[in-house]
């Protein structure tokens, strides 16, 4: 987490490093507001350090630290509100916002910071990726709010079909990673696990890298984050009609509010997707709410089912009634 903790001021940085001890794997979040309380976020509460309330010139730190002296260097990423750094990690930063014609420019005066922690867990999609194959792979959406597991899944997904898991051998993967939270690349390599035949566009904007990367690697399939501009949908029905799998997620918390926009409607008249993967807030990040199929039947079955259901818990071998995947 070094590319974490130095991101903040010596005074801040012991006193954070020896409040998480030793439980980093449980983090989200370290907010870091100005004139208030550090805060905390684990998997199922959060903590604020009362004796740590950052100034103007802590602030000022960070922003160092996040543009390594050069705010013209992160003029992109003040528009857009967040700054990736190494290991996938991203920050996100409010303050006020300067407009041009209507069009946000940059945020000045940045008051808040909000690290969101990226981590791999391997084996998190063990018991999901049985449901998103039938002799091939299927087009999947994975759909969640802010900080439900969308993008570590995502990650665990590319790494068993980049690597083959029970009897299913390794297809190629190509990760079009525009914001560089799914690889967490450094100088254009992956620090993540991401499978022997996974292929990244890092830092790339979707739309193109899509494109892009079925012209130059001949994915079979097709991995991205955050999918929801027009753009984003045209370039995917590209890419499906090119005869490649795609994988995604989007932000949304049910099927029911996707369909309702209209950037979306593209995917849904053409039933782009044979798998719809819900996640929630209820429990922790990652955990699985439910499982459509195109027809929106739930197919989901959490492990301790009844014997005449699907049970593959976090194995690869199937049980009773496979005919429901």
């Amino acid at each position: 987490m070094e590319e974490i903790l130095r991101l903040f001021p010596e005074r801040m940085k012991w006193a954070i490093q020896k409040k998480i001890s030793n439980r980093w794997g449980a983090m989200q979040e370290i907010r870091f507001r100005l004139h208030r309380p550090v805060e905390l976020v684990f998997d199922d509460h959060a903590e604020w350090l009362e004796h740590l309330q950052p100034t103007r010139k802590d602030g000022t730190f960070v922003l160092n630290q996040l543009s390594e002296f050069s705010l013209y260097r992160m003029e992109d990423e003040l528009r857009e509100g967040y700054v990736t750094i190494e290991g996938g990690h991203r920050v996100g930063l409010s303050g006020k916002v300067n407009t041009l014609h209507g069009q946000v420019k940059a945020i000045q005066n940045i008051a808040s910071f909000n690290i969101r922690i990226a981590k791999q867990k391997i084996g998190s999609a063990n018991s999901l990726i049985p449901y998103l194959y039938r002799q091939h792979y299927l087009s999947t959406l994975l759909v969640g709010p802010p900080q439900t597991g969308k993008t570590t899944l995502i990650r665990d997904i590319a790494r068993l079909i980049g690597t083959g898991w029970g009897s299913v051998a390794a297809r190629k993967v190509g990760i079009v990673d525009e914001r560089s939270e799914i690889a967490g690349s450094k100088k254009g390599i992956p620090q993540h696990d991401l499978g022997v035949r996974t292929d990244v566009m890092d830092a790339c904007p979707k739309d193109e890298g899509m494109m892009m990367m079925i012209r130059s690697m001949s994915p079979e399939l097709l991995i991205v984050d955050e999918i929801g501009s027009a753009s984003d949908v045209a370039a995917l029905m590209e890419a499906v009609n090119a005869g490649v799998t795609v994988i995604c997620t989007i932000h949304g918390d049910s099927l029911e509010t996707l369909k309702k926009r209209p950037s979306l409607q593209p995917l849904f008249e053409h039933d782009v997707f044979r798998r719809f993967v819900v996640l929630n807030r209820q429990k922790k990040p990652g955990d699985i709410h439910r499982i459509y199929n195109s027809d929106e039947e739930n197919l989901w079955r959490k492990s301790g089912c009844l014997t005449d259901e699907v049970d593959w818990r976090t194995s690869f071998y199937r049980h009773n009634n496979t005919d429901r995947v």
